[in-house]
């Protein structure tokens, strides 16, 4: 089943407002059917919460498929209790915007980049340091281990903000309209598009190029305007959202691999009740799983499209971006919580 509406913001944001006021659970949306009634059915089952969640990236998007999946099932294990709508395509607003609607309570979940809560905690660069991660599968072990992330994943409670699962969010390699990249010193003068955070930034200076914080919305034409010369991403958003027609030099250098965080509101929790949430929990584990595999087999076929607009892939030294970025690591590990996080991280690749 698609669970999205096009809708434009404001019209979805007058919704979720009325449901707030009819939901006493707080940030849920209540679908009632028609006459007011608040049974879903004629035996007077409860009405359905439908968790509405933000997302930036088409409905073809592994995390997409994946989550599309885990509302049905979620509706099915709770009778109907909860279901969730995602809109994708940032319907919702770009990624920092609706992290603030998470604290806002005005929707109920956003899926964002792992680097961006860094502007609410900065322990959190601990996940957006080159080179950290060893796969895909090192990646979801730790990301999503308690004993490793369960504190930092709470402690953005007080700013109404719970990370509640970490997906793979791909492996970023830089791209642009004028030629290959072979070393650090082929990025001097191009401005590359980076998620806004200090840590991004950083990293696109060592790496020889200018990071230019923007949306993942406005890049196509950022590029194609000659504002900006290229992006860093990985092969599914450079295919999916058409870079390849306006920068077709994609080179390997594989600095960066991030999770994604579905982040929510800890009233949306409180709300579910243990039972809800456990349910919950489990099946979200069962999306990670899920997009995984998804994961694998659509980088072959962004690869594939990619080519078919014009792409042309290369490798790099990636000994001479590892040797640029290694003041960066050094610098921002930075205090106990971040080096002992690290630390675990780095044991499990082992």
């Amino acid at each position: 089943m698609r669970r999205n509406k096009v809708v434009s913001i404001a019209a979805t944001l007058g919704v979720a407002a009325l449901a707030l006021t009819a939901c006493s659970a707080g940030t849920g949306t209540v679908d009632k059917p028609a006459g007011g009634a608040t049974g879903a059915s004629d035996g007077g089952a409860a009405a359905t919460t439908v968790l509405k969640l933000a997302f930036n990236q088409p409905e073809t998007h592994p995390q997409y498929k994946a989550l599309d999946a885990m509302g049905d099932r979620l509706k099915e294990r709770t009778d109907g209790a909860y279901d969730i709508e995602i809109f994708p395509n940032e319907t919702l607003g770009a990624q920092r915007e609706t992290i603030e609607l998470v604290q806002a309570g005005t929707i109920d979940m956003a899926f964002v980049a792992g680097s961006l809560l860094e502007n609410f905690n900065s322990d959190f660069v601990v996940f957006n340091l080159p080179f950290t991660f060893d796969s895909q599968e090192h990646q979801s072990e730790v990301t999503n281990d308690p004993e490793i992330v369960g504190d930092l994943y709470k402690s953005l409670d007080d700013q109404g903000i719970r990370v509640v699962s970490a997906f793979h969010g791909g492996i970023r390699s830089v791209y642009n309209s004028d030629k290959p990249i072979n070393t650090p010193a082929d990025l001097a003068g191009m401005k590359i598009r980076v998620i806004e955070s200090d840590t991004n930034l950083e990293m696109m200076r060592l790496m020889g190029g200018t990071g230019t914080p923007m949306g993942q919305g406005e890049v196509y034409t950022a590029i194609q305007s000659g504002v900006i010369d290229g992006g860093e991403n990985n092969e599914l958003i450079y295919a999916n959202l058409k870079h390849a027609e306006i920068a077709p030099y994609y080179s390997y250098t594989r600095h960066l691999m991030f999770p994604d965080f579905i982040i929510t509101n800890p009233k949306v929790l409180e709300a579910m009740g243990p039972e809800i949430e456990a349910i919950f929990n489990e099946e979200m584990a069962t999306a990670r799983a899920d997009e995984a595999a998804f994961w694998k087999d659509d980088v072959k076929t962004a690869q594939a499209a990619a080519e078919a607009a014009g792409a042309k892939f290369n490798e790099v030294d990636a000994e001479a971006f590892a040797t640029a970025l290694e003041p960066l690591i050094e610098s921002k590990l930075s205090n106990d919580v971040v080096r002992d996080i690290y630390a675990k991280v780095r044991a499990a690749a082992k």
